[in-house]
């Protein structure tokens, strides 16, 4: 069964329930009412009869010839209390014989009830009288030595047949309501499922190569769930639309900068094959541009892997890491490189800030940015800083080489991207550096902004949340 029915299904069963249980407990209390009126009417008669005959006393004797009691035995005097719907008789409570009756009831008599006694002296019941249903009260009466049962009955046919009437208008509208409910679950359903079933159909039709198609306005117009979902999904497909781009262009410059070396690299081979063993200056260069160009490309690739791992932030194990040691170490190792150049290369640390993170990744974070300034500055020096504040840490790394044209700052981090491309044909690199300490950063919960040395070149700064425990800082 669809979405749709199931809804339809439910929703109606539901709301036919309450509705039946609802006409249920409506009929139950005007039976209730109707037959509560019929008894106030005759316990109403009852208390006349039964105040009149206890106090003039019409029991003191049973062969008595008080005017009383002739008069309470008098079925024609009965009929001060009998009307056309109420009926009166009076049995002997000894042995049940027949005192007196109202003439409305003809040759008829209300049977006694057995259960009516000195302990039990008030009984209610219904019982047919001449083919009539009747509502009929029974009174056990004692007085001076003398006892008799008073019964007291109306008919309750109209009752019967108002509640039957009742009845029936109460089961067309609970028909009608049910039918009306059907219906509206029906409509319901399909109006919450339609939209649904157009958002799915769409999102069938959008394939990779179809990412630039959107779910359509009509449904992001929407105020609730659906709306949300449309948006939503065209906010996924807009990611995902970026990301498909972003691989495209990564696989499209991998191949470019692999292009390269292994056209170099295949060319010198085929010179070794032909000359390599009779001009040793063909063999020496042919083999120093193949090492070169070899570790190029593994440097390329060790450089794709870690853009990989951080990738895959999750995977990556990590532990409390001083940040200032970390830079310390990296600028200890950079310090021979920084000399070939005559540069000098600084470093100071205001606080020696630890994080949360795997170690290896934060020393290559600080190396590609010292080796990048070093790459880039000809004369001057490099200076790396480590500080932090409350909850955060963060280091620089600043130089005095050229600096960054303004044009170029948004696509510094990109991968394969070269700010200068005239200088990329002779500065050394594979275009990677940048690319990984943003994502090394990211992994991190960190980020990586760069600006303007106040020495004239670059400023790289990276910051990342500061570990305050279960590792206190020492500063």
């Amino acid at each position: 069964m669809s979405l749709k029915w199931r809804i339809a299904v439910w929703y109606a069963t539901l709301l036919i329930v309450v509705l039946a249980l609802t006409s249920g407990i409506i009929a139950w209390r005007l039976q209730g009412i109707l037959y509560d009126q019929v008894k106030v009417s005759v316990n109403s008669t009852m208390r006349s009869i039964v105040q009149f005959s206890t106090s003039a006393n019409p029991f003191v004797t049973e062969d008595s010839s008080s005017q009383s009691l002739q008069f309470i035995l008098s079925s024609a005097n009965l009929a001060n209390w009998s009307s056309a719907n109420t009926f009166i008789q009076v049995d002997r409570a000894r042995d049940g014989y027949l005192l007196a009756r109202s003439t409305n009831l003809g040759d008829d008599t209300i049977p006694t009830n057995p259960s009516v006694n000195a302990k039990h002296d008030t009984a209610y019941r219904q019982i047919a009288i001449g083919g009539r249903p009747f509502l009929v009260e029974d009174r056990y009466v004692h007085e001076g030595g003398s006892s008799a049962v008073i019964h007291v009955a109306e008919p309750i046919d109209t009752l019967n047949l108002t509640f039957a009437r009742a009845i029936r208008a109460i089961a067309i509208t609970l028909g009608a309501a049910a039918l009306a409910v059907v219906i509206f679950s029906i409509v319901l359903a399909s109006q919450a499922t339609t939209p649904i079933n157009e958002l799915s159909d769409a999102m069938r039709k959008i394939g990779s190569e179809g990412l630039d198609r959107r779910l359509g306005s009509h449904h992001r117009r929407r105020t609730d769930e659906i709306g949300k979902l449309a948006e939503s999904f065209d906010d996924l497909l807009q990611r995902l639309s970026e990301a498909f781009a972003r691989e495209r262009q990564f696989i499209s410059d991998a191949s470019h900068e692999l292009k390269t070396p292994l056209t170099s690299i295949n060319a010198n081979a085929q010179m070794l094959m032909r000359w390599g063993d009779r001009d040793p200056a063909v063999l020496r260069e042919s083999l120093e541009t193949i090492a070169g160009e070899s570790a190029q490309l593994a440097a390329m690739v060790n450089g794709m892997l870690t853009l990989a791992k951080a990738d895959r932030g999750d995977d990556i194990p990590k532990e409390p890491t001083s940040l200032a040691q970390v830079a310390n170490e990296v600028v200890r190792g950079a310090e021979p490189r920084a000399a070939e150049k005559h540069l000098t290369l600084e470093f100071e640390h205001q606080a020696t800030p630890t994080v949360y993170g795997e170690p290896g990744l934060l020393r290559q974070l600080v190396s590609n940015l010292v080796d990048n300034a070093i790459k880039f500055t000809e004369k001057g020096g490099v200076d790396v800083r480590v500080g932090g504040d409350e909850g955060r840490a963060w280091v620089e790394v600043g130089d005095s080489g050229p600096g960054i044209p303004t044009e170029e700052l948004p696509h510094v981090f990109d991968r394969f991207y070269r700010a200068d491309k005239a200088r990329s044909r002779t500065v050394p690199g594979t275009g990677l550096g940048l690319a990984i300490v943003r994502s090394i950063a990211r992994v991190h919960n960190g980020e990586v902004s760069v600006a303007r040395s106040p020495a004239g070149g670059a400023l790289f700064t990276v910051t990342l949340p500061r570990m305050t425990a279960p590792l206190a800082d020492s500063q």
